[in-house]
């Protein structure tokens, strides 16, 4: 039996859909659903937080996982990235106040505010630019306007948020979609079983 750890909400939506296409389940899970774990033939799922999947994956408690690149990047997890899977496509972006213009390039020792800390860290490092890394949890939207931080660094899909809120993207770090990824024992153990289904992913992807 193969077991994926998938994230709850629009990417599990998406990737049963995937998997019923490719007939490895015949499972429906609508808003009412509260199923934890579902079995269907050869094939156990079960939802869980995002950030926790990479978790379930590297552990072998799941064979595959489903998640976002966002959540891979942060946790940095010892697993296999398998594919792209080419939905829940987004950015990762810093982002300030429209009427900053780019004076926030120029602290001495900037003021981020994330949900992404390990993200937002390694990105400033790179541009050798001091900062303070502020973990929100919330609408990382306030931090500027506010005053908590100079800008922020978190997903942007179509930027109406920002753009209500006076804000804008002022650097994209990255590009962001969902993955198949794979448990680095599971991937030799179960290969013919996991290249199966890699192979039919890809079939979709291609569409």
């Amino acid at each position: 039996m193969l077991t994926f750890a998938l994230s709850k909400g629009r990417l599990a939506d998406k990737i049963f859909d995937m998997l019923r296409k490719l007939k490895l389940c015949d499972i429906k899970v609508d808003d009412d659903d509260r199923r934890l774990v579902i079995e269907s033939g050869d094939y156990r799922f079960f939802l869980a937080k995002p950030s926790d999947v990479p978790t379930f994956v590297e552990s072998g408690v799941a064979d595959l996982g489903v998640v976002g690149r966002d959540t891979l990047l942060e946790e940095m997890r010892d697993l296999t990235k398998l594919l792209d899977l080419g939905f829940g496509k987004c950015k990762m972006c810093v982002c300030g106040l429209v009427s900053d213009k780019d004076k926030y390039k120029y602290k001495t020792n900037l003021r981020v505010a994330t949900k992404y800390p390990h993200i937002a860290k390694e990105y400033f490092d790179s541009i050798n630019q001091n900062t303070t890394i502020i973990k929100l949890n919330g609408s990382v939207e306030l931090g500027p306007i506010v005053g908590l931080s100079d800008c922020i660094v978190d997903i942007v899909e179509s930027g109406r948020t920002l753009k209500e809120n006076g804000l804008e993207v002022k650097e994209v770090i990255c590009e962001l979609s969902a993955r198949l990824v794979c448990n680095n024992a599971s991937l030799k153990t179960k290969y013919n079983e996991i290249s199966n289904v890699v192979e039919g992913f890809k079939k979709l992807v291609k569409e």
